[in-house]
């Protein structure tokens, strides 16, 4: 088994991209995401972390967070987001057969992909990220018009104008292209 090194900065902010196991066609998280709130609340209130953005699509989520000082361990909350959200479904999905022999569940991919956020520019891009990524993937025609993303406790703080990446159709009747 690959020994996989991750690049860890106690109270460091990362960002985070995890997939379902399966991607294609699944709105397992969307159909669910009070189950995965719920969980982040719980893993979050025994692990804290601060969430700085977060957008769930229907087969992966993106995220920024920020570890408390003095704490690196980002690898044990997202295992316990993972498990608690498996947890709190039935098992009706399907496994491959080494899945089902090590008695695992066939919902996440077992690893995720994280980046360690190395300055105030970094931090903007991928917070951005996060909240253009339902647009991106065509899930809405503007970033306000999806509710599964901070963008809009972002916009209620003022820091987003709640038009903040323009309206796609605003674009193209003006001739210009994105």
């Amino acid at each position: 088994m690959p020994n996989y090194r991750r690049y860890r900065v106690a109270g460091g902010t990362y960002f985070f991209t995890v997939n379902l196991w399966r991607r294609f066609p699944n709105d397992l998280l969307v159909r669910h995401i009070d189950v995965l709130r719920a969980v982040t609340r719980h893993v979050m209130a025994k692990r804290p972390f601060h969430i700085d953005a977060w957008v769930v699509l229907p087969d992966h989520l993106h995220c920024v967070w920020t570890l408390p000082p003095g704490d690196d361990d980002f690898s044990g909350r997202w295992r316990l987001i993972k498990q608690g959200f498996s947890k709190a479904l039935p098992m009706t999905e399907p496994r491959s057969p080494a899945r089902a022999a090590r008695g695992e569940r066939g919902i996440w991919q077992r690893r995720f992909w994280e980046h360690a956020i190395r300055d105030d520019a970094d931090y903007a891009a991928h917070v951005d990220y996060c909240h253009i990524n339902p647009v991106k993937h065509g899930y809405a025609e503007s970033v306000a018009a999806w509710p599964y993303s901070t963008f809009h406790r972002l916009v209620a703080d003022g820091l987003y104008p709640l038009d903040w990446a323009g309206d796609p159709a605003c674009d193209m009747e003006a001739g210009k292209a994105k």
